[in-house]
């Protein structure tokens, strides 16, 4: 019970350090917001973290159907039972805006 609670919290604290760090991106790199649209930086970034991890899932599904590889329908993650593919796709998606923040603070 204990391990579920903790990695709950390393997923929440992921999620919210992910969607910080993909605002000061995109505050660095000056990114164009739609005209029009009425959408707070916390949704934007929100948005397309979800819309990366679903990048990496397709991809992901399609190189493990090409390559015919045989993957559990579920594995267990601190007692829960999860798509070993999303849950890649979604570490993937949420480690990239702090990697490429890393780096970028790095080559500064």
């Amino acid at each position: 019970m204990i391990w579920k609670i903790i990695l709950a919290l390393i997923l929440i604290a992921l999620i919210v350090w992910a969607v910080r760090t993909k605002l000061f991106l995109q505050r660095r790199r000056s990114e164009k917001i739609i005209d029009g649209a009425v959408e707070s930086p916390a949704s934007l970034a929100m948005g397309q973290i979800v819309a990366v991890a679903g990048g990496i899932y397709l991809s992901m599904v399609l190189i493990a159907s090409f390559l015919k590889l045989e993957l559990p329908d579920k594995v267990n993650v601190a007692t829960m039972a999860v798509d070993p593919i999303a849950f890649a796709a979604i570490m993937v998606a949420l480690l990239q805006p702090i990697v490429m923040s890393l780096y970028y603070r790095r080559k500064m």
